[in-house]
């Protein structure tokens, strides 16, 4: 009669352990999300062994505390690295670990790499011999391992969507991006005003945006500008901002009142995010006066081809909706009396790294335009020298840059 009793007892046990484990599976299959597969796991350890506390650390980029059920708080700060790793067994009844109510340390193991540990306090006790958790502890640890690891592919599988989402916004960003950018076919055709711009994307997608635009019979616009920040928000305020530009940019607007107008519109439309710092300039081939405002961007470079004189046109006010209401915007003009090379970039170009670990600036470019060669080949040379777009390792942005000869 003992004997049927204990066959009965042991097939009551074996049948709970794979109902337990189906249950699981079936709902790991099920896709269920980590709240529900952890709230099945902790009722099977509550509800079926009679266990009052639960706590679990495991393992993904750094250890976290994964379910805390009863435990003081204090414990999820321990440093499981110098704490827990040399365990290797389950371990009970060891006072000296020093884990207040911690009866169990079950480590879970994926490959042989510790994936988790799993805490057990206030269990049953039956009335004489061994707690019936003590029974079960090879099954709660497969059954630990169940789940963490299904917990864990659940992680790796969101982050692959997340990185797919990423992946696909950048691709998205890049194509406006480049939409922004004109080809030649667009650059106005002007035997006064040679202009040519070179666009070299990065991995990742920034706000670069360079134009020139045919204000009048004499009147030639150019501009460069670079947003802060990068993804498809940055490229979605560039384009903004482009449409903005075209549709205020006249042969006659004051340079102020642009960058004023253009100002308000970043300002609403980034609120507050983002900002854009921005070069624009307004040429009178037929007077010769360049006209211009920097607004935070790098300083264009201006040769003189005869005298050998160096400018660089520097900011005048602060990047666009950096500020509610830019309290200053300065206009400066220069005059153009001898064929003259303009070069403007973004800091993708003046960032780079040379030799010394520092960045280039423009001294490069100084260098390669200072003869009386077109400014276009001067910059396709520098492009070849710095081993752009891929083959130099200090290259972290986009890298715009926008040319033109005035002729006089």
């Amino acid at each position: 009669m003992e004997e049927k009793k204990i066959q009965k007892d042991r097939l009551s046990i074996s049948r709970f352990k794979l109902k337990a484990l189906l249950d699981i599976t079936l709902s790991i299959n099920a896709n269920l999300p980590t709240e529900d597969l952890l709230s099945k796991y902790e009722d099977i350890l509550r509800h079926d062994l009679g266990i009052g506390k639960i706590l679990i650390f495991k393992r993904s980029d750094t250890w976290e505390c994964l379910m805390n059920g009863g435990f003081p708080r204090e414990l999820e700060m321990i440093d499981v690295e110098s704490r827990l790793l040399n365990i290797s067994e389950i371990v009970y009844g060891k006072p000296e670990l020093g884990f207040e109510g911690v009866d169990i340390i079950i480590p879970v193991y994926n490959n042989n790499v510790h994936l988790a540990f799993v805490f057990i306090g206030d269990i049953e006790e039956e009335g004489e011999g061994m707690s019936p958790v003590l029974k079960h502890l090879h099954f709660i640890q497969t059954l630990s391992s169940i789940i963490i690891v299904a917990v864990e592919n659940i992680r790796l599988f969101n982050e692959s969507l997340r990185q797919e989402a990423i992946k696909k916004e950048l691709e998205l960003a890049a194509r406006m991006q480049k939409i922004l950018v004109p080809d030649e076919s667009h650059m106005p055709q002007n035997p006064k005003v040679v202009v040519k711009g070179f666009y070299y994307p990065h991995y990742e997608v920034g706000g670069d945006y360079y134009d020139c635009i045919k204000l009048s019979r004499t009147k030639t616009g150019i501009c460069i500008a670079d947003v802060s920040g990068k993804g498809i928000s940055a490229a979605m305020l560039m384009s903004n901002f482009q449409a903005s530009l075209r549709a205020l940019f006249t042969h006659d607007v004051q340079l102020e009142t642009l960058v004023h107008k253009l100002n308000t519109i970043v300002t609403v439309n980034a609120a507050g995010e983002k900002f854009i710092t921005f070069f624009v300039a307004r040429y009178d081939h037929e007077t010769g006066i360049l006209e211009y405002i920097n607004a935070a961007h790098n300083p264009p470079v201006l040769y003189n081809t005869v005298s050998g004189a160096v400018s660089h046109l520097k900011a005048s006010c602060v990047g666009l909706g950096m500020l509610d209401c830019i309290p200053t915007v300065r206009k400066s003009e220069i005059l153009i009396t001898d064929y003259s090379k303009l070069v403007c970039y973004t800091d993708g170009l003046s960032e780079l790294k040379g030799e010394d670990g520092k960045d280039i600036g423009t001294g490069p470019i100084i260098r390669h335009i200072s003869n009386t060669r077109p400014v276009a080949s001067n910059i396709m040379a520098l492009i070849s020298e710095l081993g752009l777009p891929h083959n130099n390792p200090s290259t972290f942005d986009d890298v715009s840059i926008i040319v033109a000869d005035l002729i006089r």
